[in-house]
C-alpha cells in the first residue's frame, strides 16, 4: 500500500528548497516558480504532467482579468476537504486581482507553514501568517494514486 500523497508531496517539495527563481522553470536545483514547484511535485508522484502548460507571463492573466490558473488547477486537483499536508494552495496577491501565485502546505497546528518559489527568493519554506492566509481563495489536493 502506498503512502498517503500529501506528507508525500510535502517531502518532495522540501528537496526543491533552495532552488533558484526562474520564471516558467520546473526542475529541481535548476530553477522554478510557484506553478514549476507543483509540476515537480506533480511529476514525482505520477511520473508525467498531465497536459502542457502554454507560455505565461508574469502578469498572468491579470490584463484579461481571467482566471487561468485556479482553472487549470482545478482541471487536475480536487478541491480540498478541510486542512492537510500537501494541500496545494492558490493565493490572491492583491484584492481584486487574478488569482497567481501556489504554494504547498507543509505544516499545520500552532506553526503552519508552505513551501512554494517567488522571486528574488527562490524555493523556500515559509510560514504561513495571517497576511499570507487572508490571500488564500483556494486549497487543492493531489489526488490519490501516486506512484
Amino acid at each position: 500500500m502506498s503512502a498517503p500523497v500529501g506528507p508525500r508531496a510535502v517531502e518532495i517539495a522540501r528537496r526543491w528548497i533552495g532552488t533558484p527563481y526562474l520564471h516558467q522553470g520546473a526542475y529541481c536545483g535548476v530553477g522554478a516558480d510557484c506553478l514549476g514547484l507543483v509540476r515537480g511535485v506533480w511529476r514525482a508522484l505520477y511520473g508525467s504532467e498531465p497536459e502542457t502548460v502554454p507560455r505565461y507571463s508574469a502578469d498572468w492573466s491579470e490584463p484579461a482579468r481571467e482566471e487561468l490558473l485556479w482553472r487549470a488547477v482545478a482541471r487536475h486537483l480536487p478541491q480540498a476537504q478541510g486542512e492537510a499536508l500537501g494541500d496545494v494552495i492558490l493565493f490572491r496577491m492583491r484584492a481584486g486581482a487574478v488569482a497567481k501565485h501556489l504554494g504547498i502546505v507543509s505544516e499545520l497546528g500552532a506553526r503552519p507553514a508552505f513551501i512554494h518559489a517567488f522571486s528574488g527568493h527562490g524555493v523556500v519554506e515559509s510560514a504561513l501568517t495571517r497576511p499570507w492566509r487572508r490571500r488564500i481563495v483556494a486549497r487543492f489536493q493531489f489526488p490519490e494514486g501516486a506512484r
